[in-house]
């Protein structure tokens, strides 16, 4: 009998949940950026092996803060936690654990049966697996030796004994995703990923957390080019267009998302197309605006679209 699970991944912001995700399934699955608590929504991921399937599941990084938004996403981990099979913890070789890695590890303590530890980054300038182990030690000490292991999700190394490492915890199950499958993500919600990763890199000192992307319209066009509504999905695709908004929290932030005559907007969509033409078969048209959300962070039915639990 094969093996299906989920597993939650869990851990403090930019810890690399989002590489190692996107390692592990060989495609871009979720945003990576150096900005924290850039998931905001639960990402899966799916992999197939010989021994079954895996679907993981991406969380944003756990975080001590009051501010509504935050706790959405954390609603969001908890709930992927709770519902899922298994954990992959995952720890940043190079950060000194501190109060909120031991509220991290607080929170799996009781979970340890059904948990497995990343120590990630281990290529990075100073990494120390020796203190990571001992305050595994002390915080999880049911964890099993063989249910810690050292990564680099950035290069690829490790990743095959830490999937042997679940798989041998994982239940007997039927796969709920054919092996064509990679991600369970819906188009619009992918595109509107891809666009907010390439405007969060580019901003990144202005606005990390000031934006989102909004899918106003999508239109499949066909080999004839009659126009569908995405919802028809029409038997033959060639061509994908799409008006998006990148949305800001205030009027005086908008010019920072064009650019001088338009430099910045040009550059964020170029980019996204060029990474959505990778994940995608269709040739895609993208129409890219900016408009003001006031205060979205703090409007309750703003982040109820937004964060998807």
């Amino acid at each position: 009998m094969k093996k299906a699970a989920f597993v939650a991944l869990v851990g403090r912001p930019s810890v690399g949940k989002s590489t190692l995700i996107n390692q592990i399934c060989g495609e871009k699955v979720a945003i990576v950026s150096a900005v924290p608590q850039t998931t905001r929504n639960a990402i899966r991921g799916i992999v197939n092996r010989e021994q079954g399937q895996l679907i993981f599941v991406d969380t944003p990084g756990r975080h001590n803060s009051e501010k509504k938004f935050n706790k959405k996403l954390m609603e969001v981990s908890g709930r992927a936690i709770d519902e899922s099979d298994l954990v992959l913890y995952v720890l940043d070789a190079s950060r000194a654990p501190g109060p909120e890695e031991s509220a991290v590890a607080a929170l799996l303590a009781p979970l340890v049966a059904r948990t497995v530890v990343a120590v990630n980054k281990m290529d990075a300038h100073g990494a120390d697996y020796a203190l990571a182990k001992e305050f595994l030690s002390r915080e999880l000490s049911g964890l099993a030796e063989d249910r810690c292991l050292k990564i680099s999700a950035r290069n690829n190394e490790g990743i095959d004994a830490l999937l042997a490492a679940l798989y041998a915890i994982a239940p007997e199950g039927d796969p709920l995703y054919g092996e064509e499958y990679y991600t369970d993500q819906e188009v619009d919600f992918r595109i509107a990923e891809v666009i907010r990763g390439q405007a969060i890199n580019r901003l990144r000192q202005e606005l990390p957390h000031s934006l989102y992307v909004e899918i106003a319209d999508m239109e499949f066009i066909d080999e004839h080019g009659v126009r569908f509504a995405a919802s028809k999905l029409p038997g033959a695709r060639s061509a994908l267009w799409v008006r998006a908004f990148i949305i800001v929290e205030r009027e005086s932030q908008k010019g920072m998302v064009v650019g001088k005559g338009g430099a910045m907007i040009k550059a964020i969509r170029q980019a996204a197309l060029k990474d959505l033409r990778l994940i995608f078969d269709w040739k895609i048209d993208l129409d890219l605006r900016v408009k003001t959300g006031k205060d979205w962070r703090h409007n309750d039915a703003a982040l109820r679209r937004i964060v998807k639990l």
